[in-house]
């Protein structure tokens, strides 16, 4: 069972979980709610009420909207933090990553601390020496631009890679990620939000003011150094505010892959931002 937010003509999906703080969780492309099933049980746990979101397009959410991009999903999770009632910490994956710098420079006054989980937040440059040397990134490369050209094995392809280690269940999550690609409508939208530029998010990177965590996997496939992407985020951000985690042998989905791993970043980090009563 899910909770709908309508606006305009079209609703997204959500639940809420747990009592305290608002922890608003939003996943990536391709993905839906699902992704964080590790994730949230621990945080209703520790203390914290968890609105888990299918981003536009995804999951249970309604297809057809006017735009994709990581502005647009900002300003979705704005309306729902202020729908449910913040100020609340946002977690988001990658394109999500880029969202959640987005909203928390919008509205500051609801967004008091950002957590990004291998964000795609800085305008994308590719690295021809990086394809030559690195294979993993050469690889997902391939991958990602077939699926832009729409094709499900491709993108299947690519979440073999990006997922070093799988979870226990994930022959049944890859099923039902597969199932949701087979309606051509949610294929559109994989292919837009790639298609979508994170210009938007970099250029508000800057006027962030509260915490951000950027959470990197040393093994994701869609950076040639993951490290000095994080580096390059906290860079780009006010003097202080940032802090960087890099977690070994983990790909691009950190909530999924190594959720034990991702909570010891991440807890402490909201016990600072988001203390409970």
């Amino acid at each position: 069972m899910h909770d709908t937010l309508t606006i305009g003509t079209r609703t997204l999906a959500y639940e809420v979980a747990g009592e305290g703080p608002l922890v608003v969780l939003a996943h990536g492309l391709g993905d839906s709610r699902h992704s964080y099933r590790f994730v949230v049980p621990a945080l209703v746990e520790a203390g914290y009420r968890v609105a888990n979101l299918d981003l536009r397009g995804c999951g249970d959410s309604s297809t057809g909207w006017d735009g994709y991009s990581r502005t647009d999903i900002a300003d979705d999770l704005v309306v729902l933090v202020r729908h449910l009632g913040g100020p609340a910490v946002l977690v988001g994956q990658s394109i999500s990553g880029g969202a959640v710098t987005i909203a928390a420079a919008s509205a500051p006054e609801l967004v008091v601390g950002a957590v990004e989980l291998a964000p795609f937040t800085r305008k994308v440059s590719y690295s021809l020496g990086g394809l030559l040397r690195v294979p993993r990134y050469r690889r997902g490369f391939v991958l990602l631009a077939r699926t832009l050209l729409g094709s499900r094995s491709a993108w299947e392809g690519y979440l073999d890679l990006a997922y070093p280690t799988k979870p226990a269940d994930w022959d049944a999550e890859l099923g039902r990620i597969d199932a949701r690609l087979t309606d051509p409508a949610r294929m559109k939208v994989l292919q837009a939000m790639c298609r979508a530029n994170p210009s938007d998010a970099a250029a508000r990177l800057g006027e962030v003011r509260c915490p951000v965590l950027v959470v990197e996997g040393d093994l994701d496939p869609d950076f040639v150094d993951p490290r000095a992407e994080g580096r390059a985020v906290l860079a780009d951000l006010p003097d202080g505010l940032g802090e960087l985690v890099v977690l070994p042998g983990v790909g691009h989905y950190p909530h999924a892959q190594a959720p034990e791993a991702l909570l010891e970043a991440v807890l402490p980090f909201l016990d600072r931002v988001l203390p409970r009563a």
